[in-house]
């Protein structure tokens, strides 16, 4: 990603400026975040290496600290992540009796968060929302659902902070994957399942385990975390974003889904046409990761403008 640096000048320099960075082949949004212009035809280029230097998503080099710490988080997760322990999680956190603040107050608080799951990513949380947000409103300035689908995607990462339990990492971010069912192989470090009580109960570790094939994803226990949890909230609290929003909040860490097309047959007629979406999301959320920070009080009023539109001004959390 090409690095611009911004100095100030005058409305009449504006336009002209714009109009040499496109010709020069990308674009600057609002925030001065720099989206390379798409080459390919849907409308997006992927970078072959995060800004650390590895390839995204690489679990394999165990060489870094960093990388052995995600390792560590993926054994914990798959011992710890059961069938009955996602429902207790979800009994207690849709209560929804947490907290009340807004969209915008949430992604404020987002910024103690660091997820160390992620090889990709060490900027703070809200940096990585809206270059999301910003690159997908780039090549898709029409769809404001999916500029907004972006900017909250990740605020369930405040079950992190002590005001909301203060839960593990394990039990908040990474990959998430179907509980009540066997463990595809398509799962990151699928050796560690071996360890987790429901690879050896008969109920779950079947194909469909307690599922039907085709009965939908909405239907499936997913591990707990960040995902489920923005789901509950957002529905819950009676969001007006399409069903495709909250598919993509629900299933954008479903990358055995999305990445390696395991756990097809649980999906309905739904969840196909959804997926397709969630295609789209995943390269900016995945891609888009940049040390470029985005100038938060300058994109602050569109998305306030998105918030007003598909939220009530005031959640339960």
């Amino acid at each position: 990603m090409t690095i611009l640096v911004e100095h100030y000048v005058s409305d009449s320099r504006v336009e002209e400026k714009k109009e040499k960075e496109e010709r020069d082949g990308e674009l600057v949004l609002d925030g001065g975040f720099v989206v390379p212009k798409s080459k390919e035809s849907d409308g997006f280029d992927a970078p072959d290496m995060n800004f650390l230097g590895h390839s995204f998503r690489d679990y394999e080099n165990g060489e870094s600290e960093r990388q052995q710490g995600v390792e560590e988080f993926y054994r914990m997760q798959h011992i710890h992540q059961t069938y009955d322990y996602v429902k207790q999680m979800r009994k207690e956190y849709g209560k929804l009796n947490k907290m009340e603040m807004s969209i915008w107050e949430c992604c404020e608080l987002l910024n103690n968060v660091v997820d160390e799951s992620d090889p990709d990513l060490d900027e703070p949380q809200i940096q990585h929302l809206l270059q999301t947000a910003e690159a997908i409103r780039r090549d898709y300035p029409d769809e404001d659902w999916l500029h907004l689908t972006a900017l909250i995607h990740d605020l369930g990462k405040v079950l992190l902070l002590p005001e909301f339990g203060g839960l593990p990492q394990w039990a908040v971010v990474g990959d998430t994957f179907p509980v009540g069912c066997t463990f595809d192989s398509a799962n990151i470090h699928h050796k560690y399942f071996k360890e987790n009580p429901d690879k050896n109960n008969p109920k779950y570790n079947t194909k469909n385990g307690v599922y039907r094939e085709g009965c939908g994803l909405d239907n499936v226990l997913m591990s707990w975390g960040h995902d489920d949890y923005m789901y509950l909230v957002a529905k819950e609290n009676g969001t007006t974003l399409p069903h495709a929003g909250l598919f993509i909040i629900r299933y954008h860490s479903f990358y055995p889904l999305h990445k390696a097309k395991a756990y097809t047959h649980l999906m309905n007629n739904e969840d196909k046409e959804d997926l397709k979406w969630l295609h789209v999301f995943n390269k900016y959320d995945l891609y888009s990761k940049s040390k470029v920070h985005v100038d938060v009080e300058q994109v602050k009023p569109y998305y306030i403008s998105l918030i007003n539109k598909y939220f009530p001004a005031k959640l339960n959390w």
